[in-house]
């Protein structure tokens, strides 16, 4: 992926080695420990359920009471590559999504992305690596611990440049969303359904990101011509590695599909690749159509 020569951002935190976080997590009224946090994460994977919510249950409920101030934010180091890569990633979606707001009448108002390690307080709680990257509507952020991407080359086997930048184009497709209203909405209505429709619900909402991301891919490569050969390739991989099918078999043996929360492998792919050939926003309006 050609990115040496663009741009950078200046919405990029570097909060890596802040400190924060070292003895534990503080939710409500008590001290919650790694076991907690292992519990917590285990549910949100089996049952579709926000991690947050669970380790608030655990600790004895009510809001996150978050002790530490936020870490003071910082620029990325000039030589560390993988977070200058990421930033330029983040660049090249500001650049996308201004063109397309612009077009369809709208204004973007560009996310700040931020790096962390290990844990790290946001509007939606305390963000957790092992939740993988993340986008908090509350403060308008995408959150991520870079080392997510060793666990995309290794664990999802989905290595490669351009893999890396569908993850930071999907959540912050999830921003899209969110400006757009699209994420209150879909907030509201599954909070009215039963458990199996909110995640059919959910289903649609990461399916119509992965469509943003394949979209922020076209714009990018037809304004700057980005790709290598074989990087489209990877960008599909990656969708297809951490379709919910594939996640499920590896981890419990069996699929579920009434409990997925992020669409199928075969599902992420197609709508990736719908995204990037049409280069339209407009064409990735999951939430009307009969088929996924």
């Amino acid at each position: 992926m050609r990115m040496d020569d663009h741009r950078n951002s200046d919405n990029v935190e570097d909060r890596r080695g802040s400190g924060f976080g070292g003895g534990g997590l503080r939710l409500g009224g008590g001290r919650l420990g790694l076991g907690s946090i292992v519990i917590a994460l285990v549910a949100s994977y089996f049952l579709g359920v926000n991690p947050l919510t669970v380790l608030q249950l655990l600790s004895g409920g009510g809001m996150p009471a978050i002790e530490q101030s936020a870490p003071e934010a910082r620029r990325p180091p000039a030589n560390d590559e993988t977070a200058l890569f990421v930033s330029k990633v983040l660049a090249s979606t500001e650049d996308t999504w201004h063109q397309a707001f612009k077009a369809n009448g709208r204004q973007y108002q560009e996310p700040k992305l931020v790096l962390f390690s290990g844990m790290t307080p946001t509007a939606c709680g305390t963000g957790q690596s092992a939740m993988g990257p993340f986008y908090c509507p509350g403060d308008q952020k995408v959150y991520i611990d870079l080392s997510f991407f060793n666990d995309l080359k290794s664990r999802f086997r989905a290595p490669g440049e351009f893999a890396q930048a569908y993850v930071i184009a999907h959540e912050v497709g999830h921003h899209v969303q969110h400006l757009l209203g699209i994420a209150d909405q879909v907030h509201k209505a599954r909070q009215r359904v039963s458990e199996r429709e909110a995640n059919a619900l959910s289903v649609r909402m990461e399916l119509q990101a992965d469509c943003l991301a394949g979209v922020w891919g076209k714009h990018t490569d037809t304004m700057k011509q980005v790709l290598e050969p074989g990087d489209l390739e990877a960008a599909l991989n990656a969708a297809s590695a951490i379709g919910d099918d594939r996640l499920q078999q590896q981890a419990q043996g069996r699929i579920v599909p009434e409990s997925f929360t992020h669409g199928s492998s075969e599902q992420r792919v197609r709508w990736f690749r719908r995204g990037f050939e049409t280069g339209d926003m407009n064409q990735c309006n999951t939430f009307k159509t009969d088929r996924l």
